[in-house]
């Protein structure tokens, strides 16, 4: 061998050695990695993408100055479980009851919204502007999270405060909103809702006159149209109406579980078309219905068993809505009591035999929407503190598991990207692309 020779497979064996640890690594697939490897990596995931949780309900009570976000408070989302967990961006919810279509029931439900929009502006303002500030664009969010806050962003479930008076609609703009629902559990006087399916009894068949012009005015000041509650006649005339991409901001593949406020595949092709998102929901009832009732009944037998001397009874969802607010909210408080109680009974009783939904059958739903209309158009929600949660993510401290899940699925870093946050950011970019338009139009 010539010194030339020697020289050139001397250098191609040094590089080949230097490159070859690395290679290696780089090339490792998620099967031939370790469990600690593969939470490493998922960990490195997880801070490097925006991590975006569409539906995050609140109670005002929690937004004072003796008790705020700032504090570990017992709500599933607040800053410090936001911290723990990961979580980058949390929606807060401007959430509505349905109440009568009257004069009377449109300024008490105007007067709830504000107070609630209020609160949300109070947090970022006054009592935590260098933990948490609100974002109104993409941009925002990608600015705010660059300077290490956590970013609130609102969204508005019902739109029954906006009353008979369209201009409300460019109001809730001005403070913040950035995602409205025309209806909740009851018709509005803008849409019919999903639980029209109960009892096959329907207010307009669709949307109302008000509800058309209501769409119309979301897309001219870029306020993304929710799909989550609205009837599917609503919702298919709500996709052929707008002129820009929705969204489902808390639902899931009623392919997969069979519920009226989940999306059944001819919504979802809809969907794809339109160009818009499901933000997949993370609420036990609606990912596996069965599975939730088996355990539910036997934890409530416990939690009745231990509520005998309070003369506690669990209540269904139904009978709790139909309560009036002061009697809501005792029921609360004493179920958060005796639920604590009966915490270790559950887990020496009822968790060795039965099981509660959890992780992996919420990235169940997020894997079959993915099949049907492609990554593009899938995102993640909890619905924490309004009925939300599951065994692996049942409040902000937890958000991790998710991404560990999509990790362990096989999706990309890309992927897990769009699904956490950029899908839902890049349909409010052209939300807000198609209202410059609009409003160019109108000049």
């Amino acid at each position: 061998m010539n010194r030339l020779t020697y020289l050139v497979a001397s250098l191609i064996f040094i590089i080949a050695s230097c490159d070859s640890p690395k290679k290696q690594v780089m090339e490792k697939t998620i099967d031939e990695m370790s469990a600690e490897e593969l939470i490493e990596h998922a960990k490195g995931i997880h801070k490097r993408v925006i991590t975006l949780d569409t539906h995050d309900d609140i109670d005002t009570k929690n937004f004072t100055t003796e008790m705020n976000y700032t504090q570990e408070l017992t709500s599933q989302v607040n800053i410090p479980k936001m911290e723990e967990g990961g979580l980058d961006v949390a929606w807060f919810i401007v959430y509505t009851g349905q109440g009568n279509l009257a004069d009377e029931g449109y300024a008490r439900a105007y007067k709830n919204a504000i107070d609630k929009f209020d609160a949300i502006h109070r947090l970022c303002e006054e009592f935590a502007p260098n933990k948490i500030e609100l974002a109104l664009t993409s941009d925002d969010v990608r600015r705010i999270s660059s300077a290490g806050k956590k970013v609130a962003m609102i969204g508005i479930e019902n739109g029954y405060p906006v009353g008979l008076d369209i201009s409300r609609v460019k109001e809730f703009y001005d403070r913040g909103g950035r995602y409205m629902s025309l209806a909740h559990n009851g018709h509005s006087q803008l849409s019919d809702s999903n639980t029209g399916e109960k009892d096959s009894v329907w207010m307009h068949n669709g949307l109302s006159d008000l509800g058309r012009e209501v769409i119309a005015e979301m897309n001219k000041w870029g306020i993304m149209i929710d799909l989550s509650h609205p009837s599917k006649v609503a919702n298919i005339e709500m996709m052929r109406l707008s002129k820009a991409p929705v969204i489902a901001s808390h639902s899931a593949a009623r392919a997969m579980n069979d519920v009226s406020r989940n999306m059944d595949d001819e919504q979802l092709m809809m969907l794809k078309e339109n160009g818009g998102v499901i933000q997949t929901v993370a609420l036990n009832s609606y990912i596996n219905s069965e599975k939730h009732r088996r355990y539910e009944a036997l934890v409530n037998a416990v939690m009745e068993r231990v509520g005998v001397e309070d003369n506690f009874k669990v209540r269904t969802w139904d009978d709790v809505g139909e309560m009036e607010p002061s009697e809501k909210e005792a029921y609360y408080k004493k179920y958060s009591e005796i639920k604590l109680k009966a915490k270790p009974i559950v887990e020496s009783e009822v968790n060795p035999v039965a099981f509660p939904v959890n992780v992996s059958d919420f990235v169940d739903h997020i894997d079959y929407l993915v099949q049907k209309i492609g990554v593009r158009h899938v995102g993640i929600s909890s619905d924490f503190d309004g009925g939300g949660g599951i065994l692996g993510w049942n409040d902000a401290s937890e958000t991790f598991n998710v991404t560990h899940e999509l990790v362990k699925r096989g999706y990309t870093e890309e992927e897990i990207g769009m699904i956490w946050g950029g899908n839902l950011l890049r349909v409010l970019d052209e939300v807000q692309a198609v209202a410059k338009e609009i409003q160019k139009e109108i000049k």
